[in-house]
């Protein structure tokens, strides 16, 4: 019979992490009270209590059960969600404001690192990566949950799902620790439509390449210019050909060379729309998307991946939400990619937040990309 040491994990939700992305504000960082005025909800506690849910169930099974000491902050920062989830072991060592702050995860990661934890588990985007391996370095392993609207660091599982799996994983002994890069995307610029991502730490996480995602590179995606005009020439024509379908642009340079051949203005990080090859929608949130859906039955969503992690959807474009993707169709989703991206990129995820939707995607097992002119490519899509 296997067994098992009792094992410290720290535990933080950051409870306005995501909040910006169905709005179209691409992050929450100082703009969470604008968010609020466009109507956006809390999306990380319920993340958390997914990730939660499978935990349990998975550590029920074992035979003895895993033993896990949880410390964490009260309320909406990881008490609540932990004791909704059936944990009981569970020691508060940060009472939290009741607008938790970046402090307050600073102040907790301390408390978890006094008290020696073994892996420190939290629920947010790469701001919050930010905040706790400052502190934490690469001492202690960190883990995160992918609730924000960006997350671009190497330190979080491929979904809230899967973050269970590595858990397990890592107390059992099965997964080790790798150095990952901690980055960030300055969001300020971002909103202005400039992507520029550094570099701030380096961190250790238990690592498993098909649960964990990797760090997007620290590069704009340069990628041939002339690849990406045949992208564009073949795209271009579909929407000519199809004047009366509605046609969403997503974020991403190899799209924004097909909005140039169409010779119309696109926001680089953001979702525009055309409807007889013009403009009916620039910079859109959930709102606009679902707005324009209700006017045109026939639709299609062009987007990009992120190269090296392979996220389709679920990663800076949560504008495109659930109800957004199933008004669509999963058919009219329209991959492109140069096969030098592909080359880094050898399989495309979803992380819409809604798991049957995922589950839907993964169950096609292939998608047809588009590389270049009446070129395709079926790319696997896995977890």
């Amino acid at each position: 019979m296997a067994f098992y040491p009792v094992m410290r994990i720290g535990f933080i939700i950051n409870p306005i992490a995501g909040m910006g992305g169905r709005v179209g504000l691409k992050g929450t960082d100082g703009v969470f009270e604008a968010a609020l005025a466009l109507g956006a909800a809390p999306v990380a506690a319920e993340r958390a209590a997914r990730m939660l849910a499978r935990l349990r169930q998975m550590s029920d099974r074992e035979k003895p059960p895993l033993t896990i000491e949880w410390l964490t902050c009260s309320g909406q920062m990881g008490e609540e969600a932990l004791r909704a989830a059936g944990f009981n072991n569970i020691k508060t060592v940060h009472q939290s404001r009741a607008c938790p702050s970046a402090d307050d995860t600073v102040t907790a990661v301390q408390a978890f690192l006094q008290a020696n934890v073994d892996l420190i588990v939290f629920c947010g985007g790469d701001g919050t990566a930010r905040d706790i391996s400052a502190i934490a370095k690469a001492d202690v392993p960190i883990l995160g949950i992918p609730s924000g609207v960006k997350m671009y660091s190497g330190v979080f599982a491929v979904s809230a799902a899967q973050t269970a799996d590595v858990i397990v994983g890592f107390l059992r002994g099965e997964i080790a620790l790798a150095r990952v890069d901690v980055v960030d995307l300055d969001e300020e610029r971002y909103r202005k439509g400039e992507w520029v991502v550094r570099l701030y730490q380096s961190a250790a996480t238990p690592f498993e390449p098909t649960r964990t995602q990797l760090a997007k590179a620290l590069i704009s995606e340069h990628d041939d210019a002339a690849v990406k005009a045949e992208i564009a020439e073949d795209v271009g024509a579909s929407i000519r050909a199809n004047s009366n379908a509605l046609f969403l642009l997503g974020p991403g340079s190899t799209v924004q060379a097909i909005a140039d051949a169409l010779g119309v203005e696109k926001t680089l990080l953001g979702i525009d729309a055309l409807f007889g090859g013009k403009p009916v929608g620039h910079d859109l949130n959930e709102a606009g998307l679902l707005s324009l859906l209700e006017r045109h039955g026939d639709a299609r969503l062009i987007v990009s991946p992120i190269g090296a992690q392979g996220f389709v959807l679920g990663r800076g474009n949560l504008q495109v939400s659930p109800e957004v993707i199933r008004r669509i169709g999963l058919n009219d989703i329209v991959v492109v990619a140069t096969p030098a991206k592909l080359a880094r990129t050898p399989i495309l995820r979803f992380d819409t937040g809604d798991p049957e939707l995922d589950a839907a995607f993964i169950a096609k097992r292939y998608l047809s990309v588009t590389i270049g002119f009446r070129r395709r490519r079926l790319v696997p899509v896995s977890q």
